[in-house]
Formats: structure tokens, C-alpha cells, sequence
């Protein structure tokens, strides 16, 4: 009955997308940060991972160390996660380095006490109560969360669909339009379908948008 009852707890403190993101203080790689004073007027992607040490994880951290530059230009800060501590963690970013040449240039918090990792969520009890799921949280520059992954310990992250899904979003937000399936840059975005029958009767006679129906509709981005 005690597990279900902490089971029940973690699913309801869990955010979701549309909320704040829960602030906290945390030590880092990078030294202590206070999360909402953390990249300020950027984007972060926070993200987990079970356990430093660990083959899938090591690829993954390194996929982010990697492809961070696709980050910077998204105007996007790095924010890593998992239940060790902070020597662990420093001991890990040395050890890829010396044998890889990959360094993790971005702030990974030592979460032994699983503080940020139960009120994110990360820690879920039927997969692991030791070790964080592979979890990603898209943070908005006000601070809301906007898209949230899951991934269980055993399957790891596509890194080319985190970037695709964070330009999405900041493209979304830019034009005030929607992504259909498989968007990329590059790609027509969807407009919103109209709301009265004189924004339908508009719709109908605009040639600058490709129109599969009334409802759904197609632009080029400039």
C-alpha cells in the first residue's frame, strides 16, 4: 500500500506540458545554479539519464556534447541529470574526454538525493527507483514547459528528432503556425483553420496558401 501510495504521489507532482517548470537549486558541473535564474531569455532542454558510467548513457551525452552547436544556434542551453554525485559526474566527463576526445561542455547536476528528479518526474517507480528514466523537458524562455519525452533505461534518445522538435516549437511560436507530420526547416507550415464563415470565405479565395481543404492549409515560411 506504501509504494502505491508514493507510486500515486509521483504521478500527480509530475508537470506537465503548460506548466512552470518547478524551480530548484542544484550543484552542477558548472558550479550551483538556482533554475529560475538559470539561461535567461533562452531555451533549455534538461534531460536525464540513468547513470554515469554507462554505455548507453555515454553515447547519448556524448550525441548532446557532440551536436551542442546545433544548440547554441537554436539559442538553447544544455542542462543534464542523473541520481550521482558530483565527483561521479566530474569523473565521468574526464574519463569520455580522455578516451573519446568528446567533453561534455554543459552543466550536469549531481542528484543524489533525487530532489530535482522526483519533482521533474524523472524518477518513475516501475521502471527504476534508483535511477532516473531518460527524460527530456523542452523549457521555454518564460520558464513553461512546452514538450516533455520519455524514454525507458534500455532504448536510447534520437538526438536529430530533439533538435527537429526544438526548432519546431520555436518556429511555431515565431509565425503563430502549426507543424504537420515530419516537418523540418525548410518545409510549408500549417495555417490556422478559420474561426467564422467570413475568415472560411477568405480562405477559399487565397491563392497565396496551398490549400487541401477549407481546413487544412499550407504556407511557406519566410
Amino acid at each position: 500500500m506504501e509504494n502505491s501510495d508514493t507510486h500515486q504521489e509521483l504521478v500527480k507532482s509530475m508537470p506537465r506540458i503548460g506548466d512552470k517548470a518547478p524551480d530548484f537549486e542544484a550543484l552542477t558541473t558548472k558550479g550551483q545554479i538556482k533554475f529560475s535564474e538559470f539561461a535567461k531569455d533562452k531555451w533549455v532542454v534538461m534531460f536525464s539519464h540513468p547513470a554515469d558510467f554507462t554505455p548507453v548513457c555515454t553515447t547519448e551525452m556524448s550525441g548532446f556534447a557532440i551536436r551542442k552547436d546545433e544548440f547554441d544556434a537554436l539559442d538553447t542551453e544544455l542542462l543534464g541529470l542523473s541520481i550521482d554525485s558530483i565527483h561521479a559526474h566530474l569523473g565521468w566527463v574526464q574519463n569520455v574526454k580522455e578516451n573519446t576526445g568528446v567533453y561534455f561542455d554543459f552543466p550536469i547536476i549531481a542528484d543524489l538525493d533525487m530532489k530535482v528528479s522526483k519533482l521533474y518526474g524523472m524518477l518513475q517507480p516501475n521502471e527504476s527507483e534508483t535511477a532516473a528514466v531518460r527524460a527530456v523537458f523542452f523549457i521555454d524562455p518564460e520558464k513553461k514547459i512546452r514538450l516533455i519525452m520519455y524514454y525507458p533505461l534500455n532504448v536510447g534518445r534520437n538526438m536529430s528528432e530533439i533538435l527537429r522538435a526544438l526548432e519546431a516549437l520555436q518556429t511555431s511560436d515565431k509565425y503563430k503556425v502549426a507543424m504537420p507530420l515530419d516537418w523540418k526547416k525548410g518545409d510549408k507550415a500549417i495555417v490556422p483553420p478559420p474561426k467564422s464563415l467570413d475568415e472560411l470565405n477568405k480562405r477559399l479565395e487565397d491563392d497565396s496558401v496551398e490549400k487541401v481543404t477549407w481546413y487544412l492549409a499550407k504556407k511557406e515560411l519566410s
